[in-house]
């Protein structure tokens, strides 16, 4: 009685797996649970210095859309922020959509924008707040004069077909893979930084929009592997495994590469992937747990059947990477389904589950409104309640140890190999019944 027990539940062994490769590294399967249970009994970050990271305790997003500038009221928001006690906020800069005066060529500017500079009116208030800044930037998709210009630049389908966007018939899918993002993206960041002196950039589906087969792609994992881009998502097919090695590289290539020139304006900035998760996660959990000095969990709200605890369960898989570095759980107000419309409001009693569960497992809160111009308004005295609540209660949000005895494991790897495209019913759901049980046990884990 009284004696501490710990135990690990292994959720899906991938039994017929005698080598797994990832990461460009070949191991075999007592290798692979020895660097397991290791890395269990560790801490998965290195324990970071106190910066500017581990400061906000509550964030706020606009997402700008294209007529908000001229059209939106900024004095609004900045007396919002001030009441939910806000002290960080994700503004939307460029990429996609440029909302300040931006010199870079093919660079698209808001058709409203006229001489006035959104963007950077916005940074200025809520620096005059004492408020932390990041800049938002949107790669995956340009207008037709970068088309035009640079046909390489976009995304192509498994049959060649070069990719319009799927929701704006006047955007084409960039790759991201290549030198859109590596050069062009790189220019925008390095002047957004130079410009502002924002805290770091954080990007929206800057790792692509699914596999592309652009010249720049056959190319690369042409000199990489010797080998043709993959024509089959099958992990036990030789080239699928290599290019899932190859893609991961890329990415976090990518990744120190944009954090590397916003280091080189601004030392105390960093880049900020909107990357991460469980099992199911693309990048390898440990590598962002040791590039990213705070990372944001962006599963915005519930869909389909998700249980109540969903949100809770995203903050318990970044806390495993993150170690003590804060987390952050991005919700949105509006209905997260395939229909959605970003200026819908979701019911108050929802908000109020999502977040909390997801606060009381680690995240700190982060709303996010598309659109600065809100319609309905229902939503923004919910969120002040809960913002107001987690002020009043601040001092007692930065628990520095879990006190649960009982963990869970789990492994990208098996999600990954065994799982393949139905890594969700063959690898997650079993995931998902152990983790109910848990909490209707009421087991601490």
């Amino acid at each position: 009685m009284g004696k501490k027990v710990t135990v690990v539940v292994s959720l899906r062994p991938a039994e017929f797996i005698h080598e797994i490769v990832l990461s460009g590294l070949k191991m075999n399967r007592r290798d692979f649970i020895q660097s397991a249970l290791a890395g269990a009994l560790l801490p998965a970050a290195p324990l970071s210095p106190p910066e500017w990271y581990d400061r906000p305790m509550r964030w706020a997003q606009l997402a700008f859309v294209e007529d908000d500038p001229g059209n939106y009221d900024q004095a609004f928001w900045l007396d919002y922020f001030t009441r939910v006690h806000a002290d960080a906020a994700c503004l939307s800069a460029g990429g996609c959509v440029a909302f300040y005066p931006t010199k870079i060529p093919l660079h698209y500017r808001s058709r409203w924008l006229r001489n006035s500079d959104t963007f950077g009116d916005l940074v200025r208030g809520c620096r005059e707040l004492g408020m932390n800044v990041i800049a938002r930037t949107d790669p995956h998709a340009v207008h037709q004069d970068v088309y035009a210009a640079h046909p390489d630049w976009i995304a192509v389908d498994a049959t060649g077909k070069k990719r319009k966007h799927w929701a704006d018939p006047d955007l084409w899918v960039t790759c991201a893979l290549g030198p859109y993002n590596f050069d062009f993206m790189t220019k925008v960041t390095e002047e957004i930084v130079t410009l502002y002196k924002v805290d770091g950039i954080f990007s929206n589906r800057w790792a692509g929009s699914g596999m592309c087969y652009c010249e720049h792609c056959r190319q690369n994992f042409k000199d990489f592997a010797q080998m043709d881009l993959p024509r089959t998502n099958d992990p036990q097919n030789a080239a699928r495994r290599t290019y899932m090695v190859w893609h991961q590289q890329r990415l976090f290539e990518l990744w120190r590469l944009w954090d590397a020139k916003i280091k080189a304006i601004n030392p105390n900035a960093a880049y900020l992937a909107n990357a991460g998760g469980g099992a199911l996660s693309e990048l390898d959990m440990s590598i962002i747990g040791q590039l990213a000095p705070t990372l944001f969990a962006d599963r915005q709200a519930r869909h389909g059947v998700n249980p109540p605890w969903t949100n809770g369960k995203n903050a318990k898989e970044y806390r495993a990477t993150m170690g003590h570095k804060s987390i952050a759980g991005i919700f949105s107000v509006g209905l997260e389904e395939d229909y959605r419309w970003k200026d819908s409001v979701q019911s108050a009693d929802e908000i109020r589950l999502w977040v909390a569960d997801g606060i009381a497992q680690g995240l700190r809160p982060w709303f996010t409104k598309f659109n600065a111009k809100p319609i309905d308004r229902r939503w923004l005295p919910v969120v002040a309640e809960l913002y107001q609540w987690h002020f009043d209660n601040s001092r007692y949000l930065r628990n520095e140890e879990p006190l649960a005895n009982i963990a869970m494991v789990y492994s990208q790897q098996t999600a990954a190999f065994y799982g393949a495209e139905k890594a969700h019913t063959k690898v997650e759901d079993h995931a998902l019944g152990f983790y109910h049980a848990l909490v209707e046990a009421r087991i601490p884990f």
